[in-house]
């Protein structure tokens, strides 16, 4: 009887331990801190929704600065730390891995940087950052694996783009804002995307963003070497990567904003984008529309 009381309050104390190693304590809830990835000396901005209960594990939403900015201005401007106090998600805005003037820019291979030059390897990885990123929080208790997004502004949009080429097991959908691409222009045709430089493995929700008046990433294509295809271009081969067997529709969703829709996609994927009338090359998003469109969306 005394053994069999000892042997369950040890493993009640065992069962106690690993619930309370478990709960997510990184930081205030309401609140934005830098927390330390492993070694890799690249610290992280983490907002906590307020009200969060750090026993269970939330989505996470990552956000991704534009070409020569950082983490801590993109949270700022975006308004997406209200839209995550509302929802109940954390929400991540991280460096790129490479120096750019007063900020930062993304690795993404083989493409050129806003300076003008090919990521060499030497240069951060910042793929596999991320993947750290998503590793270390779930293993804290504080992210759901399964309900992990990514959105980010201009060269953070493309890089949220390159996300669902080549890591499409980490996502549950991408949101690029005046970014989206689907691999890098063609080289015999620089007006389509290669499809052999976007071959994800499984099909990838995508929710897109953009201004008809971008001068900097035009949605009619143009633009600098890393852009040249048109979003229509884009969207197209997303729908083709994610199987989606239905017409094209487009309605309008406001007064100045009209949407791209191509839905019957695999695994309950959808391309969908965004056009704002009259905006330009700027975070031209609606944030409840945004959580909106990513949060129906599971891996």
């Amino acid at each position: 009887m005394i053994r069999g009381m000892l042997c369950f309050a040890a493993l009640l104390l065992a069962w106690t331990s690993t619930a309370r190693a478990a709960e997510c304590e990184i930081g205030v809830p309401g609140a934005a801190q830098s927390i330390a990835i492993g070694d890799t000396g690249r610290p992280l901005l983490v907002h906590l929704p307020k009200g969060f209960d750090g026993s269970r594990p939330a989505p996470l939403l990552l956000l991704l600065h534009g070409s020569g900015g950082a983490g801590r201005q993109i949270l700022a401007s975006s308004g997406l730390a209200e839209t995550a106090d509302r929802h109940g998600f954390i929400l991540a805005a991280l460096d790129g891995g490479i120096v750019h003037e007063k900020g930062f820019v993304w690795n993404i291979p083989g493409v050129p940087t806003v300076a003008g030059t090919i990521p060499g390897p030497g240069d951060a990885d910042d793929i596999a950052y991320i993947g750290r990123i998503i590793d270390t929080l779930a293993a804290k208790g504080c992210v759901d694996r399964a309900r992990v997004y990514a959105t980010g502004l201009s060269g953070g949009g493309r890089m949220t783009s390159w996300l669902g080429c080549v890591a499409p097991d980490r996502f549950a959908a991408i949101a690029p804002v005046v970014g989206l691409r689907a691999g890098n222009p063609l080289a015999k045709d620089p007006s389509r995307p290669d499809p052999d430089t976007c071959k994800p493995a499984r099909p990838v929700p995508v929710i897109a963003f953009a201004g008809d008046k971008d001068g900097t990433n035009p949605i009619a294509g143009g633009g600098a070497g890393y852009w040249q295809y048109s979003m229509h271009a884009a969207e197209q081969r997303w729908a083709a990567i994610n199987r989606c067997t239905a017409a094209p529709e487009t309605r309008w969703v406001s007064g100045a904003v009209y949407e791209e829709r191509y839905a019957d996609c695999a695994d309950g994927s959808e391309v969908i984008g965004r056009i704002t009338v009259g905006g330009g090359h700027s975070w031209v998003v609606d944030n409840e529309a945004l959580w909106a469109l990513l949060s129906r969306h599971r891996r």
